[in-house]
């Protein structure tokens, strides 16, 4: 019972997923297995593991060298799946992780469908139950690496609130239900499959334990309802789908060995993907001219002995001269007016929808004020990303854009950017908002040639614009020779 069942599943074994079923509705609560919304990270004794996602490395082509790697978690209700799962996010040691709930994928009722339900004659049970056309379109596009958005349940109600969860991808997805294997599709694009194989005498003293304690039910309630639905659904829908499994887990989150050859298996398999560096500087960028006077607010905020007041005075003289060159990258049309004295005048005009900042928090906030100087009523949105000391990672904590960003023209603003991770991820949700990659400008006071080169060959349509480039990162990520950091312009890679 201490070791792990390997069980090979041939293409045979895809042919038939669901047993012959009865298209009768039984009568019943729900009783499948209830777990709580993810939370947006994990803390460990060590670290913490953000499970909201991220968008995963790209590579020169702007894409992924690797889709996400997938691991499928099936067993019945009670049966572990959920702490099998955290303890496989525990052991990764990879930050980037999305936790997929069957869950959130149940099908909104209709109307007759509802009285069933209020009736509690209505299966929970039956595979008939999950919209897995949704769950599939939703898994596949989560693997791509392109951002999803996730139904939130209401089982009040039997019906989806308004307000969907946005999932921006991850390195690893681990996705688990009490039907995980029951669809041909979903299988297909699954990289490992677990079954939870925990004795049904322990499922249901956890099911006792749960549903009294913390759902005010009797044990004699608890007893039928085991008896009379979740019992028959585990042996007619969920047992035989164990032969599809790669890995059976006996005694589920208890079972360290198992986890722990998971956990290899997947490292071996699940390797991140690089931005590639190259020697020319790209031809997106554009460097301001090195004048007397950029030269000379350039040694004044670079200077260590540089007080507060004129540091910051001259980092927002640049940052007008930069926006100001920023918006010559802009699309314009010839526009004729009359002047004063009757006289044609040729002029040009903006071309295009609107025009739009935003700025990566904290540092990117700095370039507002210059930004809005030259660009009336312009609309700004905000970026919260950090780099992960530990892990030099960027990480994604805020998103506020305006609507129909995806008609602008996006001036994108951080203060520095040393790796290009927090730049390349802010282009990813732009992408991700459908905002078109030739109308996103990265603007920047100061960047290093790595941060050029990563943001450049990831993204070969977007303009970078700043006002000098730096060779090199140290290993703290901070810019060298690099500037002061009395604006707040420290690094957010």
């Amino acid at each position: 019972e201490g070791r792990l069942s390997f069980c090979g599943g041939g293409e045979g074994s895809l042919d038939r997923l669901l047993p012959s079923v009865s298209t009768s509705l039984s009568p019943r609560k729900r009783t499948t297995s209830q777990c709580k919304s993810e939370p947006p990270l994990l803390r460990t004794s060590k670290r913490t593991i953000y499970t909201a996602g991220r968008p995963p490395w790209y590579n020169e082509h702007g894409t992924q060298s690797k889709e996400a790697f997938v691991i499928g978690l099936c067993g019945g209700s009670a049966s572990g799946k959920t702490t099998v799962a955290r303890k496989i996010i525990e052991a990764l040691d990879v930050p980037w992780v999305v936790l997929l709930s069957m869950d959130s994928f149940y099908k909104v009722l209709t109307a007759e469908q509802q009285l069933l339900a209020a009736n509690n004659d209505y299966n929970f049970d039956h595979p008939d139950a999950f919209d897995f056309s949704l769950l599939v379109h939703t898994l596949r596009k989560l693997k791509q690496g392109k951002s999803v958005k996730i139904p939130v349940y209401d089982f009040t109600t039997h019906g989806r609130q308004k307000v969907w969860k946005t999932v921006y991808g991850a390195s690893v997805i681990i996705f688990e239900g009490i039907m995980s294997f029951a669809d041909k599709e979903l299988l297909k694009l699954l990289d490992m499959k677990i079954f939870v194989d925990t004795d049904s005498d322990i499922r249901l003293v956890r099911r006792l334990r749960r549903d009294i304690t913390e759902r005010g039910r009797d044990i004699d309630g608890v007893i039928k309802q085991y008896n009379k639905f979740v019992k028959p659904a585990f042996e007619q829908y969920i047992e035989p789908t164990m032969r599809l499994a790669d890995i059976v887990v006996p005694r589920g989150g208890g079972n360290m060995v198992a986890i722990d050859l998971i956990v290899q298996h997947v490292h071996s398999q699940a390797a991140l993907a690089s931005a590639h560096q190259a020697q020319p500087l790209p031809q997106t960028l554009s460097v301001l001219e090195s004048t007397p006077q950029v030269r000379g607010m350039h040694t004044i905020i670079r200077n260590k002995e540089t007080s507060r007041d004129e540091f910051i005075f001259y980092s927002k003289r640049l940052m007008r001269l930069l926006i100001e060159r920023a918006l010559s990258f802009l699309p314009s049309q010839v526009h004729i007016v009359q002047t004063p004295q009757g006289e044609d005048y040729e002029g040009r005009t903006f071309h295009g929808k609107r025009i739009t900042g935003v700025s990566i928090l904290r540092a990117g906030e700095t370039m507002e004020p210059a930004l809005r100087a030259v660009c009336k009523d312009v609309r700004i949105g905000k970026i919260l990303i950090q780099t992960n000391q530990d892990t030099g990672e960027p990480e994604l904590h805020y998103l506020r854009l305006p609507k129909d960003i995806s008609e602008d023209h996006v001036i994108l603003m951080d203060c520095t950017v040393s790796t290009g991770a927090a730049a390349m991820m802010a282009i990813r949700v732009l992408l991700d908002h459908d905002v078109r990659e030739d109308k996103i400008l990265l603007v920047s006071l100061l960047m290093a040639e790595m941060g050029v080169h990563s943001v450049a060959y990831a993204f070969p349509q977007v303009k970078i614009i700043t006002t000098a480039v730096d060779k090199k990162v140290n290993d703290l990520f901070h810019i060298i020779p690099g500037i002061g950091q009395t604006l707040s312009c420290h690094e957010t890679a």
